[in-house]
């Protein structure tokens, strides 16, 4: 027979050996959640790819997020609208500039206290974003003069109703507006598929240093919705999801500070900064230094007059019912 202390000590040991085996299995099962949670995020970045998203891509191009630690990956898409559904589905964690704010506004609306905006891109007759073009040679003269005409806009519900806007409160009647996408814009002047395109930089500019378009009139969302050609429009803004902000919150902060470094950059080396348009939108080379380029205000910078302005733009899509209900700007501004 064998001895009671042995086989019990031998009960013992293989218990031990066990829960040790177990432990470590565990711990090997649990390593990788662990490390997931531990690890750097990857900040997926949504661009449209217009002269507003500079900052952005100075930010990536100059190591601005590398030097923070950051793995930031920049996700090019057709039109902003697509990115506010990309946020909304989780394959997207930011916007950069240019994405339209009332797309955000839209997705803030289906998932209430998703989306965070850190800065925004104001655009004015001076600070030349967005534009009416007419092929060179045609004979219009004002917005007015396009009735019945067909015009084209960007994708979206932003660019749609603020082009269906400017144009009625110009006084022209009877538009057709087809939707386009930008990069189609100068083309389809050209080819006279269309009379006019409401758009964005840079394509006034590609098509005016080729040849085929002219601009009709600039700044026309200051002008006609804001009522002042100098009001600051802050028609596309960068955000950051509220979900990735409460979950990393110190990624997030290093990510806006990263961001700024980009915005720093545009405002005091415009010349520098310039080159990367390059890769990200249609205008390369020696052309990149005739874009004009949007203003920018971060979160921390925005005054009540500003504000203001961005409430009157929000307002708007309420008054069109679009937005079923009023939005106020102040609950989707990134808080710091």
């Amino acid at each position: 027979m064998s001895n009671p202390k042995s086989r019990s000590a031998a009960i013992s040991r293989r218990a031990v050996l066990q829960t040790g085996a177990a432990g470590a299995a565990l711990a090997v099962l649990g390593a990788p959640r662990m490390t997931r949670a531990q690890a750097t995020p990857k900040i997926r970045v949504g661009y449209w790819p217009i002269a507003a998203g500079l900052p952005f891509y100075a930010a990536v191009e100059k190591g601005y997020f590398k030097e923070a630690g950051l793995d930031v990956e920049a996700i090019k898409f057709a039109g902003a609208q697509q990115i506010m559904e990309a946020m909304l589905s989780g394959r997207c964690d930011g916007s950069a500039n240019g994405t339209g704010s009332a797309n955000l506004a839209v997705g803030e609306i289906a998932a209430p206290g998703t989306f965070k905006i850190f800065a925004s891109n104001p655009s004015n007759v001076k600070n030349v974003l967005d534009q009416f073009l007419v092929p060179i040679g045609s004979t219009v003269k004002s917005i007015s003069e396009l009735s019945g005409k067909r015009v084209a806009s960007g994708p979206g519900i932003q660019n749609v109703t603020l082009a269906k806007t400017v144009l009625e409160r110009a006084g022209a009647t009877g538009v057709t507006v087809i939707e386009l996408p930008i990069g189609q814009h100068v083309a389809s002047l050209a080819a006279g598929q269309v009379d006019a395109v409401y758009t964005l930089e840079p394509t006034g500019t590609i098509g005016r240093l080729n040849g085929t378009t002219r601009m009709l009139e600039a700044g026309v969302i200051a002008k006609y919705i804001l009522g002042d050609p100098m009001a600051p429009w802050f028609g596309g803004s960068a955000s950051l999801k509220s979900e990735f902000v409460q979950k990393y919150p110190a990624e997030a902060k290093k990510f806006v500070t990263a961001y700024a470094k980009g915005i720093a950059l545009v405002r005091s080396n415009p010349a520098d900064a310039r080159q990367y348009l390059k890769g990200y939108t249609a205008i390369e080379g020696p052309l990149t230094s005739e874009v004009p380029l949007a203003a920018y205000t971060l979160y921390n910078e925005f005054t009540a007059k500003d504000i203001a302005h961005f409430q009157k733009f929000f307002d708007l899509f309420s008054e069109k019912g679009i937005f079923p209900s009023r939005l106020m700007v102040d609950t989707m501004l990134y808080k710091g």
